[in-house]
């Protein structure tokens, strides 16, 4: 089995903001863009336009209805490796292809040595990880390590190809162990949270809560014309007037 190196002091991860994200699944399409005419090995489709479609996305988008009521609204809740301090799928690894670098704290699978066996896949409670039928190995995730050191790519542009697609910037990338960071201040402003803390796997990627609307106010209510016709009418009208 893998081991797990010490945690280091960088933590590259993401932080995504529920309130923010509208669904348009840019990341994942993005994602997908860049794994398969980058420098890293095509994300296979099978059956792209057929009923039993099926294909390797290291990016999902979920949506879901939360709430009743005022308090109902539509959650868009995007999934990725979540690049675990305590990664599971490492530690169940049979031949070390899956491991998490010391630099960084990112998970990686090496291809070359992985057998395919799912072992990985089973142990994530999350879902992140994906079996390539085509090269059969498992994928996921590498928040685009060759884009964010690839000095051939200006400077701005280093971050994960999901974070450069979000067109409602609901997606945010940085070093969650420095707590001076943008993404740490963002976390810690906004209550970010791990997604399942009880199973202990200490994610590093973090999620901002949708934030509460406040419910609209209700429309005035039109004031009634004074009647006409007997003063008693009147009288009933003024009465009905200065009772509300």
């Amino acid at each position: 089995m893998t081991s797990i190196p010490a945690p280091g002091g960088k933590k590259l991860g993401l932080v995504i903001d529920l309130d923010t994200c509208v669904g348009c699944h840019a990341c994942a399409v993005n994602c997908k863009e860049w794994n398969t005419s980058g420098h890293t090995a095509p994300l296979t489709d099978f059956h792209p336009y057929e009923a039993q479609q099926d294909g390797v996305w290291l990016n999902r988008v979920h949506t879901y209805e939360a709430g009743t009521g005022t308090e109902s609204r539509t959650v868009h809740f995007p999934r990725s490796c979540l690049h675990c301090e305590e990664p599971a799928c490492v530690t169940v690894c049979p031949t070390g292809a899956s491991y998490k670098r010391a630099e960084d704290g990112i998970v990686l699978v090496n291809a070359d040595i992985c057998i395919g066996c799912k072992l990985c896949s089973w142990a994530c409670p999350y879902g992140a990880r994906e079996f390539d039928q085509d090269q059969g190995v498992m994928r996921k995730c590498t928040l685009c390590v060759d884009r964010i050191y690839n000095e051939n790519i200006v400077e701005e542009e280093r971050v994960p190809a999901c974070v450069k697609a979000c067109p409602a910037h609901a997606r945010h990338f940085g070093d969650l162990g420095d707590a001076t960071s943008e993404v740490s201040l963002l976390v810690a402003a906004r209550g970010g949270y791990d997604l399942m803390p009880e199973m202990g796997y200490k994610p590093v990627n973090k999620y901002l809560p949708p934030r509460r609307h406040a419910a609209p106010a209700a429309p005035a209510r039109p004031a009634e014309p004074p009647p006409t016709g007997t003063a008693g009418g009147l009288l009933r009208w003024i009465d009905r007037a200065l009772s509300r």
